[in-house]
């Protein structure tokens, strides 16, 4: 075997055994999943052959993942950790489940469905995956407290059908689990029609359970977006306080004045080649290069500005007209500081005020 060829088997072997999803994990999901959609048709009995060969190659790799993993995770000392683990057992699951099936005598066609316990694999990859479960933590006790008001009322609109409809609707109504699934579709606002309260008190109930169920709902969705835009500015001023340490001017600072500037400050993303400052613009903002680089376009030279770096500080500091063109020349995260911000930030903090004074007569001075 060509050494090439042992080194992009031990990099594929290297990238397999971490936890991550690779693209050939990935790639062996979406084909094992639609082969076992297309096992189910029909249709597809000519290309029978084919689709058995694409589960059985699927089925070989995640094996091959497990037991890459399991070999790793034992060399490092760590396997009844991984063993126990989510991805431990959702790797367990995809390697055995199909194989198990088949040694106990269930029919290959059947057996093959269990392949789609293949998708939990990408699971930990979904972006916002691990906010959702924070928020489902933090909001467990309101979400629970709504759950039990649910409960309540299916329970107690069912009783109270089965007594006003048991006697006109007896197959339907006749017993109170028969009116659970009557007060679980009304409650949900899913109203199929199969059963339907017809005697006057009876539709009243109905219409209570009906308003009961977007109360309930309205409450759940409301706990949730709460929680979400909880952390996601929690997740914001962490990003913000992090590139605000970068900065050489905060970096001095102690962490409660680092956290009134986060405060202050707001993040912007940008691509390479867009323009932040236009010349002759009024001026309300100055930047911070959290990340990356600007270009500062002045008369007979161009200025480079990098990470540290400060700009549009001028128009802060009495000349309110931009000076000089400024673009990105690469992906930037720039840090926004607004004019009043600016004013409260320098009259807390002096010492920022004469060192960013002090940098903006040096340019000045450089730019004549």
């Amino acid at each position: 075997m060509s050494k090439p060829l042992i080194s992009a088997l031990a990099q594929f072997t290297a990238a397999t055994a971490g936890r991550n999803m690779t693209k050939a994990a990935y790639v062996a999901v979406i084909v094992g999943v639609l082969s076992m959609v297309l096992l189910t048709d029909s249709r597809a009995k000519e290309a029978r052959g084919w689709v058995d060969a694409l589960l059985w190659t699927c089925l070989a790799y995640f094996v091959f993942e497990w037991l890459v993993r399991l070999r790793h995770m034992a060399r490092q000392g760590r396997l009844s950790l991984y063993v126990s683990s989510s991805a431990g057992i959702v790797d367990a699951i995809g390697a055995l489940a199909v194989p198990v099936a088949l040694l106990l005598g269930v029919e290959p066609k059947t057996a093959w469905l269990l392949s789609v316990l293949w998708v939990l694999k990408v699971v930990p990859g979904i972006p916002g995956l691990r906010q959702l479960r924070r928020v489902l933590v933090l909001e467990s006790g309101p979400l629970l407290s709504v759950l039990v008001i649910f409960l309540m009322v299916v329970f107690l609109a069912s009783v109270a059908e089965y007594f006003l409809e048991r006697d006109v609707q007896p197959q339907t109504f006749g017993s109170v689990p028969a009116a659970l699934w009557w007060a679980v579709v009304t409650l949900t606002t899913t109203g199929y029609g199969d059963v339907v309260p017809v005697t006057p008190l009876g539709r009243l109930v109905a219409a209570l359970v009906m308003i009961s169920g977007l109360g309930v709902f309205g409450l759940w969705t409301g706990i949730l977006a709460t929680g979400f835009a909880a952390e996601t500015r929690r997740d914001n001023f962490l990003k913000t306080w992090e590139s605000v340490s970068k900065v050489p001017f905060f970096a001095t600072l102690g962490p409660a004045a680092i956290a009134d500037v986060t405060h202050m400050l707001r993040t912007i993303e940008l691509p390479a080649r867009t323009t932040v400052i236009r010349k002759g613009a009024q001026g309300d903002c100055m930047y911070f290069i959290a990340a990356g680089e600007v270009e500062v376009d002045l008369p007979g030279k161009k200025v480079q500005l990098g990470e540290g770096d400060f700009f549009g500080e001028m128009a802060l500091l009495g000349n309110n007209k931009r000076g000089a063109n400024v673009s990105t020349t690469k992906v930037s995260r720039l840090l926004v500081l607004d004019l009043v911000d600016f004013r409260v930030l320098m009259a807390r903090h002096p010492d920022l005020a004469e060192t960013i004074d002090a940098e903006a007569k040096r340019r000045a001075l450089e730019n004549k």
